[in-house]
C-alpha cells in the first residue's frame, strides 16, 4: 500500500522544490515557535494582571480547546480540500491569515491592553486556518520526492520541525526579556514570507488518472475507511492519540506553569528549556532517519518507556538542569514514537485520498488535545502539577502497552510486508 509520488521513481534526493520548501518552512516554523512560547508567557502575566491566578491551568489550556474545537469541527473540510484543489494556495492563503493574527496580537501586547480573551479568539481564528493548512501541509511533502522517498522525505520534515524549536523558544525568551514579547509576534509575521515565496516556486501536482482524479473528488469519509481497514494506519493512530492525552498537554500547555511555578525560572530560562525540548525532538527525528525498517516495532516500544521515565522524573525535578534533562528526555521519547507513527501512515496511504488520511491522522492531535489540556489543566488546579504528571506517567504507560499488546507486529505492517 505504498503511496505513489508525482515525482518519478529513481529522481535523486533531495530534490530542488522538496529543499525550498524546506528551507521556507523552517523560517517559518522558528517564527511559529517563537510565537507559542511568547504566548504562553503572556498569558501567566496577563492572568496575574486579570487577578485570575485561581484558574491558571484552565485559562493556559483555553486557546487551545478554543482551536481544538473549530478545528475538529473543520477538519473534514480541510482533509477534502487538500485533496482536491491545489495544496500551494491552500497554504499560502493560510500564511497570510496567519500574519494578520501575529500581528494583531503583537499590537495588543505593545500597547498593553491584551486580555485573555483575546487570545483564545486568536487561537479559535487560528483553528479555522490550521483546518485547511494541517492537512494540505502533512500532504504536500510526500508529493515532492519519489516514493521510494517518501520515508526519509517525512523524517527530513520532522527533523525540520524539531530543530526550529532550539531557535525559536531560546531567541522567543531573549525577546521577551530584552526588547518586549511583541517582537516575537512581529518576527513570526515577517517569517511566514519566505514560506509563501517557497511555495510559489513548486510546480503543480501533476494531473492523475480519470480513477485517480475521480477518488479526488470523494467524500471526508475516504480518510477514516482507509485507516479503519489498514491495522497499520489505525495502530499507529491510537498510538498518537494517546501521545496527545498524555504527554503533549505538558509540553505545550502546562510548560510555562512547571517553569514559572514549581522552578521560578524567567522567560530566558524558559526558553532554554523549551530548547532542552528541541534539542531532544531533533536527536529523535535523526534516529529515524537511519533506523531500518524491522527495528521499528522496537524503536516504538523504547520510544514510550523513555517518554514515562521522563514524566517521572519531571514530576520530581527541582534544578532546572534536571528538569532540562528530562524535557530532553521526554522529546527523544515522543519525537521518536510520533515520527514513525506519521511515516507509517503517509507511507501506506494512497496520494489521491492523502490529505484526507493526514486529517484523520491530524484529529488524533488536534481533536485530543484541547480536551486533554483543559482537564489537564484543571487537574493542575486541583491537585498540583507535580503529581499531574507522575498520573499522565502511568496512564501512558498502561494505555500505551494496551495498544502495543493488541496489535503486535501489526504496528509497523512487518507480516504484512515479510508476505
Amino acid at each position: 500500500m505504498s503511496s505513489p509520488s508525482s515525482i518519478p521513481t529513481g529522481e535523486r534526493f533531495p530534490n530542488g522544490p522538496f529543499v525550498r520548501y524546506m528551507f521556507g518552512e523552517g523560517i517559518s516554523m522558528t517564527g511559529t515557535w517563537m510565537q507559542g512560547m511568547a504566548l504562553g508567557w503572556v498569558m501567566t502575566e496577563v492572568v496575574a494582571r486579570e487577578g485570575l491566578g485561581r484558574w491558571e491551568g484552565l485559562l493556559q489550556a483555553a486557546p487551545h480547546l478554543a482551536s481544538g474545537v473549530v478545528m475538529l469541527l473543520l477538519f473534514r473540510i480541510g482533509g477534502s480540500y487538500a485533496d482536491r484543489y491545489d495544496k500551494r494556495r491552500i497554504l499560502q492563503i493560510c500564511q497570510l491569515a496567519q500574519i494578520l493574527f501575529a500581528l494583531g496580537i503583537g499590537i495588543l501586547v505593545a500597547h498593553g491592553t491584551l486580555q485573555a480573551w483575546h487570545i483564545i479568539l486568536a487561537a479559535a481564528l487560528l483553528g479555522v486556518s490550521s483546518s485547511y493548512e494541517m492537512p494540505a501541509a502533512a500532504a504536500i511533502v510526500p508529493e515532492l520526492v519519489a516514493k521510494e522517498h517518501v520515508g526519509k522525505a517525512i523524517a527530513v520534515d520532522r527533523a525540520v520541525f524539531h530543530a526550529t524549536r532550539l531557535v525559536g523558544p531560546a531567541a522567543a525568551g531573549y525577546l521577551v526579556g530584552r526588547y518586549g514579547a511583541e517582537w516575537a509576534f512581529y518576527l513570526n509575521a515577517a517569517s511566514f514570507v519566505a514560506l509563501m515565496i517557497a511555495l510559489a516556486t513548486l510546480p503543480r501536482r501533476p494531473q492523475g488518472t480519470a480513477e485517480e482524479e475521480e477518488k479526488r473528488q470523494g467524500g471526508a469519509g475516504e480518510g477514516f475507511r482507509h485507516v479503519r481497514q489498514d491495522p497499520p494506519s489505525l495502530a499507529m493512530v491510537a498510538l498518537l492519540a494517546t501521545n496527545t492525552l498524555f504527554v503533549f498537554p505538558v509540553i505545550i500547555v502546562l510548560l510555562p506553569i512547571y517553569a514559572k511555578h514549581d522552578l521560578g525560572a524567567n522567560a530566558q530560562e524558559m526558553g532554554l528549556l523549551m530548547l532542552c525540548s528541541g534539542a531532544g525532538s531533533v536527536l529523535g527525528s535523526l534516529l529515524i532517519m537511519a533506523l531500518p525498517r524491522h527495528l521499528r516495532r522496537l524503536a516504538i516500544t523504547l520510544g514510550m518507556v523513555i517518554a514515562c521515565g521522563a514524566l517521572v522524573s519531571l514530576s520530581q525535578a527541582h534544578q532546572q538542569i534536571w528538569a532540562g534533562l528530562s524535557l530532553f528526555s521526554l522529546a527523544v521519547g515522543v519525537s521518536t514514537l510520533v515520527g514513525l507513527a506519521n511515516t507509517i501512515v503517509q507511507e501506506r496511504s494512497p496520494a489521491e485520498i492523502r490529505g484526507r488520511v493526514s486529517a484523520v491522522t491530524g484529529l488524533s492531535f488536534f481533536g485530543f488535545l484541547p480536551f486533554a489540556a483543559i482537564i489537564m489543566g484543571w487537574m493542575t488546579d486541583l491537585f498540583k502539577l507535580r503529581n499531574v504528571l507522575l498520573g499522565s506517567a502511568i496512564c501512558y504507560a498502561v494505555i500505551g502497552l494496551i495498544v502495543l499488546l493488541t496489535v503486535g507486529s501489526k504496528v509497523t505492517g512487518e507480516q504484512e510486508e515479510g508476505a
